[in-house]
């Protein structure tokens, strides 16, 4: 049996609050877009007693045994949702692990959408969320790689026709553990997406915005705090934000031009650390 190719698109938070915690997790909102930059994964049915995945490419590295895709087979296992069908999936990691651009968690969604696409699961929009939420709290949002707003109440908003964003994208040669960032959050943010809408993804909105973990990184890692003082000094971009938990900056600009001139000037400085530029789609 011939493989199928599903790309898995890079997620970026816009902007990103901490607004509490449950007893289990903190409560987050956030503005979110997807870049063109994606892991590769190829999956195909086979004869065996179990599935079989296997991790190719730069950031194949490191990555265990147990994982998102692991975790998302043995949900819908027990669910009995697979009819004892097992599948071989090969995934060539192109987006760096821990580095807050959801890799692992938007494998998995992209392996879910492409189950139900296919009819080898079969689940309601509610049954499905509530998978993609016991994998992790970011899979929801990779279910339609689209520019959304996620609230407090956990709800999403998809948007269409918003003005793409040129990107660089920036990791040193260290990741970020999530929840060791997450439990060092002290204080909470005032909710201020409750009334999502499109303007939120206006430039001149994002710049007035935050990630609040980021300080807390910054603090942590004092080579991140210069690299992002480098980006916006010599850079000169719109703004310039960590994603997620980190350890990943992203400087956005205006053209493509200035994103590729931005890009030359950091490999000058920082030629061991990964960078690249992409844009929103």
């Amino acid at each position: 049996m011939l493989y199928s190719k599903i790309k898995s698109y890079a997620k970026l938070n816009l902007a990103l609050n901490v607004t509490g915690k449950n007893s289990f997790l903190h409560k987050i909102e956030s503005i979110v877009a997807f870049v063109s930059l994606h892991d590769e994964i190829y999956i195909k049915k086979i004869k065996s007693k179990s599935h079989n995945i296997l991790f190719i490419g730069k950031f194949s590295q490191n990555i265990g045994k147990s994982n998102s895709i692991s975790k998302l087979l043995n949900i819908l296992e027990k669910k009995k949702l697979l009819n004892n069908q097992k599948f071989k999936i090969k995934i060539k990691k192109n987006i760096p692990n821990q580095a807050g651009l959801g890799g692992g968690s938007m494998n998995a969604a992209s392996i879910l959408n492409y189950f139900v696409k296919k009819k080898i699961i079969k689940t309601n929009k509610k049954k499905l969320y509530e998978i993609a939420k016991k994998v992790s709290s970011d899979v929801i949002l990779g279910l339609n790689s689209s520019y959304s707003i996620l609230n407090i109440k956990n709800e999403i908003k998809k948007f269409d026709n918003i003005k793409k964003l040129n990107v660089m994208i920036v990791k040193p040669n260290f990741g970020c553990s999530t929840k060791k960032i997450f439990m060092n959050v002290k204080k909470f943010d005032k909710p201020k997406l409750n009334k999502p809408n499109k303007k939120m993804f206006s430039v001149n909105y994002l710049k007035n915005m935050k990630n609040s973990l980021e300080p807390i990184v910054l603090l942590k890692y004092n080579k991140l705090r210069k690299i992002k003082f480098f980006l916006e000094n010599s850079c000169k971009p719109n703004f310039v934000r960590m994603t997620g938990s980190g350890s990943a900056l992203v400087a956005y600009f205006p053209s493509k031009e200035r994103c590729d001139k931005a890009k030359k000037q950091f490999n000058r400085k920082y030629k061991n650390y990964w960078c690249i530029t992409s844009k929103t789609i």
